[in-house]
């Protein structure tokens, strides 16, 4: 009886165990700093301070472990042992090595598209899913939403409203829309081209190579270099459709659109409440495509991430749906979500640093990088000069530029892309995405 009263003593004083998920970063680094720390720290009420004294305590008793010993010896060989050596003596003569503070961590590796760029040109890697933020749109001179002084949320004081956030809150704009309907004339797509980070995703699927691309921008770039609709999951909504707010009764795109840029409020002929674009808002459900992930995921064997901060859910966790045998690449700024974790997960790669230019190393290795400014050159002058015009640059282009590679002076100068197109100089803001973003609705499980 006292033994079983004993045992449940013991399971009652034990501490309780937080479970550590992979999408919650905070508890990730409790962990390791707890991994780093398991050879010296103690779970009782006398616990050490920090990682560093729980060492040399460690240090200590084996240093009195190693004197014992010597001791021991010297008796048996009937020689006494040598006077004055301490514990701590001992143990600096045993030539113990200072421990690192639990802090230091290891800097983030980096070279993962060569990796991946030879994985590719071997044919291993077939379904690739491409995940982007509003990082791959800054190279085409559209702001981010967070860079203070310059972001779209340091800008918003003209509005009147609370948070800059109540921007994209449903429940604001079915209060008061104006503040969004003076917003949006600037957000509406058309007045910037795709660059050549969208025009490298379009390649992806000219090779055959993308299963799906996820994107939560709503500037349109993607579609407008010509990434198929089929291929594309727009997840935070577009700007090519609109409904009613409130009964979700559609409404004609182009009617909306002109009301709201000659700064009248479009209204359903329904309910009469306010019509707005198709932009997922804060509290509104996610498009019924966004749900393709759940298929499309599991199928992937290589996951491109780029130009997102993560921070956004639920797609943020889009990027934890994968096999654990998949690689994941992450082509950015600075390292977010999972990949700020050391050590990273086997089959992860980081390529930090301008976008555009990683994009173009990658691009490098696969020998795309012509085929790419061609395509740029051929989409881009039809959808900027008149078909007769782009009709005679296309046969000029041919005769007179067989092999060299296309300079962006020489791109139509009537089209933004000759400002936007190659230049890789602009930072990349993974803190950008298009924040009008949503919970996920309860309806199809993800």
């Amino acid at each position: 009886m006292s033994k079983a009263k004993s045992s449940r003593d013991k399971r009652a004083t034990q501490p309780a165990l937080s479970r550590v998920t992979r999408s919650s970063l905070s508890q990730s680094r409790q962990a390791d700093l707890l991994r780093s720390q398991a050879s010296g720290t103690s779970s009782g009420p006398q616990a050490q301070p920090s990682g560093r004294q729980s060492d040399s305590g460690l240090v200590q008793d084996l240093s009195l472990m190693s004197v014992s010993e010597q001791k021991a010896s010297a008796a048996r060989r009937g020689r006494p042992a040598k006077p004055g050596i301490s514990g701590t003596a001992a143990g600096s003569l045993a030539g113990s090595k200072p421990q690192a503070p639990p802090s230091a961590q290891p800097p983030v590796p980096k070279g993962g598209v060569g990796t991946i760029g030879r994985l590719i040109k071997l044919g291993r890697l077939r379904n690739i899913v491409v995940v982007a933020g509003a990082g791959i749109s800054t190279a085409s001179g559209i702001p981010d939403f967070r860079t203070p002084g310059t972001g779209l949320y340091a800008n918003l004081e003209k509005y009147n409203i609370p948070y800059p956030e109540a921007i994209f809150n449903i429940d604001y704009f079915s209060n008061d829309p104006r503040p969004f309907f003076s917003l949006a004339k600037d957000l509406y797509p058309g007045n910037r081209r795709p660059n050549y980070v969208h025009y490298f995703i379009r390649m992806l699927h000219q090779k055959g190579l993308l299963l799906r691309m996820y994107t939560q921008n709503i500037d349109g770039l993607e579609r407008m270099c010509g990434i198929p609709a089929d291929k594309l999951v727009e997840a935070h909504g577009s700007f090519d459709t609109a409904s009613c707010h409130l009964c979700y009764t559609p409404y004609p795109a182009e009617e909306a659109k002109s009301a709201i840029l000659s700064g009248a409020v479009p209204t359903c002929s329904f309910c009469q409440a306010t019509v707005k674009p198709d932009v997922v808002f804060f509290g509104e459900d996610l498009p019924q495509t966004y749900f393709q992930h759940t298929t499309d995921f599991p199928k992937a064997d290589l996951l491109m991430i780029m130009g997102t901060s993560l921070q956004i859910e639920p797609f943020a966790s889009l990027v934890n749906t994968v096999r654990s045998t998949v690689p994941r690449l992450l082509l950015n700024r600075d390292a977010v979500g999972p990949f700020e974790r050391r050590p990273l997960r086997r089959g992860d790669y980081v390529e930090l640093g301008d976008l555009s230019e990683s994009v173009r190393k990658l691009t490098q290795i696969l020998g795309w990088h012509q085929d790419i400014e061609e395509l740029m050159w051929s989409h881009e002058t039809r959808q900027c000069v008149p078909q007769q015009v782009a009709v005679a640059m296309d046969q000029q282009a041919t005769q007179g530029r067989a092999g060299a590679e296309v300079s962006p002076s020489r791109w139509p100068q009537t089209c933004s892309l000759g400002a936007t197109g190659a230049r890789s100089g602009s930072e990349e803001s993974d803190a950008s995405e298009s924040d009008s973003m949503s919970t996920e609705s309860s309806g199809p499980s993800s």
